[in-house]
């Protein structure tokens, strides 16, 4: 159990960092240009989505979507409340300073982005035909179509 807890954790630091990367970008580089900082930021949100597919498609080889789904879910959960309450102190800005409309599209558009990351990286799991359901009903398949074992009598 204590493994589960250190890779949940660990996705999660990753997609803050990811973040994190991204606000010391905007703030050193492109401090007042709105259209700078928004392409940034869509670019973050890509690299979300496409590691959480990645994720997707390894974990889903494994283990059924039962058993890393809530994992998945947790660490999402995790990198988006550091994201949105540590992330802006980071760089000496107020996580509420543009308001709560603002503040609250900002969660909507990152469980946007994380959300289509992982159901695009599970779907092409699925249709590549590499999940672990996939896979047991292949071995099902073999198992059921061989002929059994002949017994010879002497």
């Amino acid at each position: 159990m204590g493994q589960r807890w250190r890779v949940l954790v660990g996705l999660g630091a990753a997609l803050f960092a990811v973040n994190v990367v991204a606000r010391l970008i905007i703030k050193f580089g492109f401090d007042g240009d709105e259209l700078a900082a928004d392409r940034v930021t869509l670019g973050m949100f890509v690299v979300i989505g496409l590691m959480l597919g990645a994720v997707a498609f390894n974990w889903g080889q494994r283990r059924p979507v039962a058993q890393w789904g809530p994992e998945a879910a947790g660490a999402i959960g995790i990198a988006l409340a550091l994201t949105m309450l540590v992330g802006p102190l980071l760089v000496g800005e107020n996580p509420f300073a543009a308001g709560s409309a603002t503040f609250f599209w900002q969660v909507v558009l990152y469980l946007v982005a994380a959300g289509a990351g992982t159901v695009l990286g599970y779907l092409l799991l699925t249709t590549l035909g590499r999940d672990h359901r996939s896979r047991h009903l292949s071995r099902y398949a073999q198992t059921a179509t061989t002929k059994p074992r002949r017994i010879v009598r002497r």
